[in-house]
């Protein structure tokens, strides 16, 4: 037996053992996932997936024989998560690309995932090297995705993902990064919801001086629910990490934020800080923010916040007082609250992007 097949046994049996995520399981009180889906389960169809790579990028299907070395050393080692095993056990295929020792990557590289059922992606930028990824998320009664990425000695990773309304779509992707010493990953998740959407990141700071940085906005209407839940831990010390997320739900949407640092014991010198706020246009929206701390290190610098809220009505009734129309002046209230965690995106293209999607959202919501 090769040690891909143990592996995807492995995470098959997991997947048995635990069953469909539910409101019971601590980590998925906010987005039950077995109700969602129903009486149709996980099923076990391949997602499909398109890469647009630029030159530089070695590139292997996931699907075919005899991987190379660099694919065997880091695929699958993630499988602790359910649905991350369902992806790994499930998948015909997926892709895995890698960034060489050194590549500096001007042009970014896109990842779509498309159709229904399960896929898997691979990401290895070695050392000194650097990258763009901008990732897409298409439409499907359901998708599950598995996603790592590895990030060596030096290397430099800026992580956009647009996932737009989908309506009545069950959307579901587990990111797992794992950085080396002196690495960099900046990574910003723009959600515009859909029946149920949840992204799952678990983030190791396995070297010293590693530095990531999440930020990400949701702007909700209707029916729509948006769940992303992080996982930082600084596994050693003089590690950097911060999280800033903006949450803006109407109707009878639903926002999700549970983000978890862990500082590993010794890793002293690790400095975290994570924000989350929300925005509720309405009786019947709701926000669920929390943020956790489990420290075992003595000299660490760590913080964290959460807050809902509507609106400020001072701030509403100067603009009003000056001759700005109701709805135009919310408008521009929205948009300067959720303002500081779209410019944490470095990419000037990417960071625009966002900004058009999130006009057109909050439109809707007027």
């Amino acid at each position: 037996m090769t040690l891909a097949a143990a592996t995807r046994d492995a995470a098959a049996t997991l997947v048995a053992a635990r069953g469909v995520p539910h409101r019971r399981v601590e980590e998925w009180k906010y987005s039950d996932l077995r109700a969602a889906l129903g009486e149709a389960g996980l099923g076990e169809d391949t997602a499909q997936w398109s890469v647009g790579a630029p030159g530089g990028i070695e590139m292997f299907d996931l699907s075919q024989p005899r991987p190379p070395a660099w694919v065997v050393d880091h695929f699958g080692r993630d499988t602790g998560n359910v649905m991350s095993a369902a992806s790994l056990a499930f998948a015909g295929g997926g892709v895995a690309l890698r960034v060489p020792a050194g590549a500096a990557i001007a042009a970014p590289l896109k990842l779509d995932f498309t159709g229904a059922g399960h896929v898997r992606a691979l990401l290895v930028v070695e050392a000194g090297a650097s990258l763009t990824l901008v990732e897409g998320v298409s439409v499907a009664d359901f998708r599950n995705v598995g996603l790592e990425i590895v990030l060596g000695d030096g290397a430099a990773l800026d992580h956009v993902r647009i996932s737009p309304d989908a309506g009545d779509a069950v959307l579901v992707e587990e990111a797992s990064v794992r950085l080396a010493r002196d690495a960099r990953y900046r990574a910003h998740f723009a959600s515009f919801g859909s029946k149920l959407s949840r992204l799952e990141l678990v983030l190791t700071l396995a070297g010293a001086d590693a530095q990531a940085h999440l930020s990400g906005v949701a702007v909700l209407g209707g029916k729509r629910h948006s769940d992303v839940t992080t996982h930082l831990v600084h596994a050693v010390g003089d590690t950097i990490s911060s999280q800033r997320f903006k949450h803006v739900a109407g109707g009878q949407s639903r926002a999700v934020y549970q983000g978890k640092v862990t500082v590993a014991q010794g890793a002293d010198g690790s400095d975290s800080n994570q924000s989350a706020k929300a925005l509720l246009l309405g009786e019947m929206a709701e926000a669920d923010l929390k943020p956790e701390l489990e420290i075992f290190a003595d000299d660490v610098k760590c913080a964290h916040g959460a807050a809902v809220g509507d609106l400020d009505a001072e701030s509403l009734f100067y603009l009003r007082a000056r001759g700005i129309p109701e709805t135009e002046a919310r408008g521009l209230l929205l948009q300067a609250f959720l303002e500081d965690a779209v410019a944490e995106i470095a990419d000037t293209d990417q960071r625009e992007l966002v900004r058009v999607e999130l006009l057109t959202a909050l439109k809707g919501l007027a």
